[in-house]
């Protein structure tokens, strides 16, 4: 059936399409059935129907599956009807805890990539891996799956390295300081990096704030070539593109199932054609990882799972306590990055993190005995900053920026010390639900700037932190949640006062 396309402003879904209810019987076609979408491009989608809105002969898309199939507004579209993948089988078989087979997991990716699955299906085969797991074999045939339905890079010269860490500790901007450490070196670090999703802000919307970081997958091949490193926005790219569609499920469900994550992470790597993989797994209270011997188990994980692969892997189990160095924030970390490089010093905790997650890739590469030393070296000597400016400038920013340029929010609050005494804990789950409430990672000038961390003496009065802001309602909505759920904990003998506020 050939219809007249409706381009409709409501979020309806990019795999829903709606018709009339005529039409739709014409065709035989039930709410959530399936059709193929034929324009320019082709895809799949899901029948909805409405009355009233779509007219008899005219097929309701909204903008992002028009932009993807590249329809415009009452140009004409084929839709066929079409079954039933049969990955939705594979998916049930696993809801029932059936081992998967090699040629079913490379279907279900197949289809997810084709957008084949529904978000219930796709939703329904995410559940099935956190309620049931998968085994080694599974996890590998994933991985291959996810690096073999996308883009992959592959360099002629030269050896190929990366780091991922699995996030979860606020202010962990390093690979701003890995990744020009690392190519200052000679070796080669196409970093492809992550945006936000319950962060105050990813890798991706630090380096924003300097330069473009949404590069094809030729681009960044190119610019690593030149200078040897990049920090680009991984969602640009066509790199596993699988893994980003399951990501929105479980962030959906509040899920990180470990079968998943594994492959994610290594997905990516493989893809990028790095043979030496640092995976940073921050270990402690308040982190994704709450001790050290499960840090040990998911490092074991990695370690097994890059051997599959043929990748060289090695896991920093690193303190996940608190922030790494005082930002957090996109413009603020970016911020702190660029001036711990301008003064060759800084946070401690964001120096030797950096430092010692770039001596291990030098050690594993053979390029140092002691990688934390000649990692040391490169930063002090200034080859760090020189090359950041180089990576910024072949990304398309401007490489004279400094670190006193960077606009911050100029509506600020800052959280004081209620009593003598020291800081005996901190919530990094709060401080990320501030510096969001803030505005961060969508207004970059948004955050957090730490003036205390855990263990610190502080006298009454003295400032604990500040909020950042760039409108006055979301500060203000901030230094709400502040007061209920304050970050740091000052104490004497008194842990803690319960409710923290005074209700007048």
């Amino acid at each position: 059936m050939i219809l007249r396309a409706k381009i409709i402003p409501i979020k309806i879904g990019r795999d829903a399409v709606i018709m009339n209810q005529a039409d739709a019987d014409e065709l035989g076609l039930l709410e959530g059935d399936r059709v193929r979408i034929i324009a320019k491009k082709s895809t799949v989608a899901t029948v909805q129907i409405a009355m009233g809105l779509i007219e008899r002969g005219e097929l309701g898309v909204c903008y992002e599956l028009a932009e993807a199939c590249d329809i415009d507004e009452g140009s004409e579209v084929r839709i066929v009807p079409v079954p039933k993948p049969p990955s939705v089988e594979y998916i049930r078989k696993k809801l029932d805890g059936g081992k998967l087979t090699k040629d079913e997991i490379y279907r279900i990716v197949k289809d997810i990539v084709s957008n084949a699955l529904t978000e219930v299906e796709l939703t329904a085969f995410v559940l099935s891996t956190y309620i049931h797991g998968l085994d080694f074999d599974e996890i590998e045939w994933l991985t291959r799956a996810m690096i073999e339905t996308g883009e992959t890079l592959t360099f002629d010269e030269g050896t190929v390295v990366d780091k991922h860490s699995i996030g979860g500790v606020p202010g962990n901007k390093i690979s701003l300081i890995i990744v020009p450490t690392v190519a200052a070196s000679g070796l080669l670090i196409p970093k492809t990096a992550s945006r936000a999703i319950t962060s105050a802000s990813g890798t991706a919307d630090t380096m924003e704030v300097l330069t473009n970081v949404t590069l094809s997958v030729e681009e960044i091949k190119e610019i690593t070539e030149k200078v040897g490193g990049v920090i680009a926005w991984g969602g640009a790219t066509n790199i596993a593109p699988a893994d980003d569609k399951i990501i929105r499920v479980e962030y959906s469900l509040a899920i990180d199932p470990r079968p998943q994550l594994l492959a994610s992470v290594m997905a990516k790597k493989g893809a990028i054609g790095a043979k030496n993989i640092v995976i940073d797994i921050p270990v402690g209270s308040g982190s994704k990882v709450p001790n050290i011997e499960l840090g040990r188990q998911l490092a074991n994980d990695f370690v097994e799972l890059g051997r599959r692969l043929g990748l060289n892997v090695t896991c920093a189990l690193t303190y996940g306590g608190q922030p790494i160095g005082r930002a957090i924030g996109p413009a603020l970390e970016a911020w702190e990055a660029l001036k711990t490089m301008e003064n060759k010093s800084g946070p401690r905790s964001l120096i030797e993190k950096a430092l010692g997650i770039a001596g291990i890739l030098f050690e594993m590469t053979g390029k140092a005995v002691n990688g934390y030393a000649y990692a040391e070296q490169i930063f002090k000597s200034g080859k760090t900053l020189e090359k950041f400016k180089q990576i910024i400038e072949a990304q398309g920013g401007d490489p004279n920026v400094k670190s006193d340029d960077i606009p911050i929010g100029d509506k600020t609050y800052d959280v004081v010390a209620p009593i003598d005494g020291a800081v005996a804990t901190v919530h990094n789950h709060r401080l990320v639900k501030i510096a969001r409430a803030a505005g961060a990672p969508k207004d970059k000038g948004a955050g957090i700037l730490l003036h205390k961390k855990g263990g610190q003496h502080v006298k009454a009065g003295d400032k604990l932190f500040t909020i950042y802001a760039e409108k006055e309602w979301k500060l203000d909505k901030a230094i709400e949640i502040a007061t209920r759920e304050p970050p740091l904990i000052v104490s004497g003998m008194i842990l803690e006062k319960y409710p923290s506020y005074r209700i007048i």
